[in-house]
């Protein structure tokens, strides 16, 4: 039985960080803080640099453990599992810097991603296949992953995600760096990820105009703590966020 058929896809479910409480030397970096992305939906997470949006991605992924409060995904206490138990439930992220493995080839890199969470030979190479021909890096197929452009690096940090078939992906940073041009794309796969997978999608970056066109929710982070959370037009339009996010600036219509 392949992996796709073996994670259950039960309706409803959400991933939910629950007042996360995180401290580094006497500084918290996370105030408890609260969150929940439910299948089907793309949550934007914003905020100043040191608001603490790194350091919930790395809690709820396993990268990182809390001081306080618990990670649940569906039914599941997840807050002590480990980062490789997390991926075979459904949970994978992105990183802000390129985790490829540079000696081998796109193909490949995806193809381990697949063997990672269980997928036999046959399945992870059909896997491979179809995510280079979706986000367009068929043609790089045996190329090295060394020798791949910035923007192209970030969407096989994604391909990689989407082989392990997430319930629910963390996208750190997706657009940093990218040239504008590219970013339309970049949207298109997060909206198709969402939509035609049934994924959750916490969607983390400083590419406002991104956030406003594919987010149902935003959460703003600040000094550790969740500022405001609401629709794009709701966030667009309070002034805390604009004096605390954007220094008093208005956030930018799409």
């Amino acid at each position: 039985m392949s992996e796709s058929a073996q994670i259950e896809r039960g309706p409803g479910e959400s991933l939910r960080a629950s007042s996360i409480s995180r401290s580094f030397e006497g500084v918290h970096a996370l105030d408890g803080v609260t969150l929940e992305v439910g299948r089907g939906e793309v949550v934007g997470l914003i905020g100043p640099n040191g608001a603490g949006k790194s350091t919930l991605v790395n809690v709820v992924t396993g990268f990182d453990r809390p001081d306080g409060g618990n990670v649940h995904l569906g039914g599941d206490d997840i807050t002590r599992w480990s980062t490789h138990r997390r991926g075979r439930r459904g949970l994978a992220r992105t990183f802000q810097h390129s985790h490829a493995f540079r000696a081998l080839s796109v193909r490949e890199n995806v193809e381990l991603a697949a063997l990672g969470v269980g997928a036999r030979t046959r399945e992870a190479e059909h896997r491979a296949d179809s995510l280079l021909s979706r986000l367009g890096l068929e043609r790089y197929a045996w190329a090295s992953a060394s020798n791949l452009s910035h923007g192209d690096e970030r969407r096989l940090g994604i391909a990689r995600a989407l082989a392990t078939v997430p319930r629910f992906l963390l996208l750190d940073e997706p657009a940093a760096g990218l040239p504008e041009a590219e970013v339309p794309g970049l949207a298109a796969i997060v909206r198709s990820v969402s939509t035609e997978d049934d994924t959750g999608v916490l969607l983390i970056d400083h590419n406002m105009a991104l956030i406003m066109d594919v987010c149902n929710r935003i959460c703003v982070l600040d000094q550790g703590r969740v500022l405001a959370e609401g629709t794009p037009a709701e966030i667009r339009s309070n002034l805390d966020v604009a004096a605390a996010y954007l220094g008093e600036a208005p956030v930018p219509e799409e």
